[in-house]
């Protein structure tokens, strides 16, 4: 296979970065990660992975000091920006622990790749920054061109819808001024198997499902991704050049009610949820401009199937 260049990915030991990672690599690209730590356990798996040991070098990078993003990015011809704090519980600070870190580090990352001349820059974003809109026409399906109200995350204290809407709007400003090709994917729920060894925000929410036993849980309306669709799509997004603006990426929609239904069926013996109280009408999220570019997506069941077996070996759900 010929060599497809050299990209950057930040965050390259998370969740989703790591399936990038991983795909990139058996794609023919060489790819430079940044991380806190190189050496750090946690980014181990990368190491692992096929290719890795001639293909992928490991920068230790903080995206808040913005000289330390020159040597991971120069040379690189894209670079796919993953990294952004997602908080598994709430935060005592949101502005300095969630908004300073995704916008003023989106925009460090940015600014390195318009100085390097970066030929494209795929932000992952997300539906955080879409579906937070109260005055959104009720029963309309919503498209890349709904943004999350700040105000409204503000008031409400949603505060990582708000530092992702805050980091994409900025990102595409930023693009608009300087002339970087930016491409933003904004993914729903992300559910499948992990590579890394520490558990993610979206995983938890699975695992939660499956143990936790929940008394009643709202039968709210979910919109399901598998990271290795979504790796795809980034790279979809990265490779054609017809490919501009946002994208939204999603694959399933369900009720809570029926994904248990699905995973009692599959996997009978965990501690399900009793029962479900109603749950709220919500608008539908549609990817369809993601699937005129050629993106495709795997059947749900594969999935949920995939990512219990992952937590098994894991050792998440003992």
């Amino acid at each position: 296979m010929a060599a497809k260049g050299k990209v950057c990915v930040t965050g390259a030991g998370g969740y989703v970065a790591s399936w990038l990672v991983k795909i990139l690599l058996s794609n023919g690209y060489t790819v430079h990660g940044t991380v806190r730590d190189p050496h750090n356990e946690k980014n181990a798996h990368l190491k692992k992975l096929d290719k890795a040991s001639e293909n992928l070098k490991l920068f230790k990078v903080d995206l808040l000091d913005y000289h330390s993003l020159s040597a991971p990015i120069s040379g690189c011809n894209g670079v796919f920006h993953v990294a952004s704090p997602v908080p598994s519980s709430s935060v005592p600070d949101p502005e300095v622990q969630l908004m300073e870190p995704a916008v003023k580090g989106t925009l460090n990352v940015l600014k390195a790749c318009s100085e390097a001349n970066i030929n494209r820059v795929v932000f992952v974003s997300s539906v955080a920054a879409v579906s937070m809109n109260p005055d959104w026409p009720k029963g309309q399906a919503k498209d890349e061109t709904c943004w999350s109200d700040k105000e409204y995350c503000r008031r409400t204290n949603n505060w990582y819808c708000l530092s992702k809407t805050e980091a994409e709007s900025e990102a595409l400003k930023f693009a608009k001024i300087s002339g970087l090709d930016v491409v933003t994917v904004c993914p729903t729920l992300i559910l499948g198997p992990m590579l890394q060894s520490k558990t993610n925000a979206s995983s938890l929410v699975l695992i939660k499902l499956l143990k936790e036993g929940y008394d009643e849980l709202e039968n709210r309306l979910r919109m399901i991704i598998d990271v290795r669709d979504l790796a795809e799509a980034l790279q979809m997004t990265y490779e054609k050049p017809e490919a501009e603006g946002r994208y939204i990426c999603t694959a399933h929609t369900i009720r809570s009610k029926d994904l248990v239904e699905i995973l009692r069926r599959i996997y009978p013996k965990y501690n399900y949820p009793k029962k479900f109280t109603e749950g709220k009408e919500e608008e539908k999220i549609c990817s369809e401009k993601l699937q005129k570019l050629g993106w495709q997506y795997r059947p749900l069941e594969d999935t949920l199937v995939d990512s219990v077996e992952s937590y098994r070996q894991s050792g998440l759900l003992d």
